[in-house]
């Protein structure tokens, strides 16, 4: 007897439907100019350093509101480059030219964040993208600290990162090439003594450890959203294991929630890490304005195609996850 068409299996529809999706994604960037898909990034960043000189200035007055604004513009400046910079970077999501990517990551993940390109680009792209919400592969378990209590972590813990960023970067120099490893040094210890030289020279700081409290201090500015957000947008959603991960579709839209647009967190972390992220582990090499472009697209995709799509606001997911904070924050289990 003739039998009919085989019904395709799961990992088929699941391949299909993101085959049909970075179809839609495609025309979109295909009809896009290179100020969409560059540009606008680009800009934001070279602003950003632009107004370095402005901070550095305000520091030198005695007014303590100019002083304020000295120190909220560096701030918003350091996360701008660290966070934005070295995520587009580590992406090569700032140019279409290998070699400028390269130089671009060595910018912004040594010079500026004082850690190294490597070790970002593996623990970043190679694994967490790869493997999403992978139990002990790309479950953000590294921003996992049981042996902290609630309050300690969430308010405390984020002032140990603009200190804990480049001890980290040194202990971790020793698994790669002595080559390499002289050039990270040579690029972390380039950023922060320009930090701390600007601070004496420029701001007019007259001892060493004003020079290093102010460092501290517009280097911690947000640190506490940072560590935040790299929690509230994995850890407590489906968790997998290696060997019964779903497919890419379905691990992207299960195990990856969008904040609710935030202006100054949009600005200094980027659309792909705020509102876009969904968008952004789907689509990894797209810059952060093409993601905000490109999102009323995918967002309409899982609800045509009956698939989840995790959206939640900051200020519910900290309520979250103070009241469950050890059933989060402790080993994933696999669904």
């Amino acid at each position: 007897d003739p039998t009919g068409p085989t019904e395709p299996s799961a990992p088929q529809r699941g391949e299909a439907l993101l085959r049909e999706l970075e179809v839609l994604v495609q025309d979109v960037v295909r009809t896009s100019s290179w100020w969409e898909r560059h540009g606008v990034d680009c800009a934001i960043l070279a602003l950003s350093l632009l107004a370095l000189p402005a901070g550095f200035l305000c520091l030198r007055s005695e007014n303590a509101l100019v002083f304020s604004s000295g120190i909220t513009v560096l701030g918003v400046c350091h996360y701008t480059l660290t966070v934005k910079g070295s995520h587009l970077a580590t992406h090569g999501a700032l140019t279409e030219s290998k070699r400028w990517s390269k130089i671009w990551l060595l910018f912004f993940v040594e010079v500026c964040t004082a850690f190294t390109a490597e070790h970002a680009t593996h623990g970043h792209v190679k694994m967490h993208h790869a493997y999403t919400n992978v139990v002990g592969l790309g479950d953000s378990s590294t921003w996992r600290l049981p042996c902290l209590n609630r309050y300690v972590y969430m308010f405390l813990a984020p002032l140990l990162l603009p200190v804990a960023t480049p001890l980290v970067a040194v202990e971790r120099l020793r698994t790669v090439e002595l080559g390499t490893a002289l050039r990270t040094l040579a690029l972390v210890s380039l950023g922060l003594y320009s930090h701390y030289w600007l601070l004496l020279n420029v701001s007019g700081f007259k001892s060493p450890s004003s020079a290093l409290g102010c460092m501290f201090i517009t280097r911690s500015l947000l640190a506490h959203p940072y560590l935040h957000v790299n929690i509230f947008q994995h850890i407590g959603l489906p968790m997998f294991s290696r060997d019964n991960k779903p497919r890419r579709i379905h691990m992207m839209s299960l195990g990856v929630l969008n904040l609710a647009r935030l202006p100054v967190l949009d600005w200094a972390f980027g659309h792909s890490i705020i509102s876009c992220h969904v968008e952004h582990h789907l689509f990894p090499r797209l810059s952060d304005n093409m993601c905000l472009k490109v999102k009323p697209v995918v967002s309409q995709f899982p609800v045509e195609k009956q698939l989840p799509y995790n959206e939640d606001s900051y200020l519910a997911r900290f309520r979250l996850f103070s009241h469950r904070y050890e059933e989060f924050m402790w080993q994933p289990r696999d669904h």
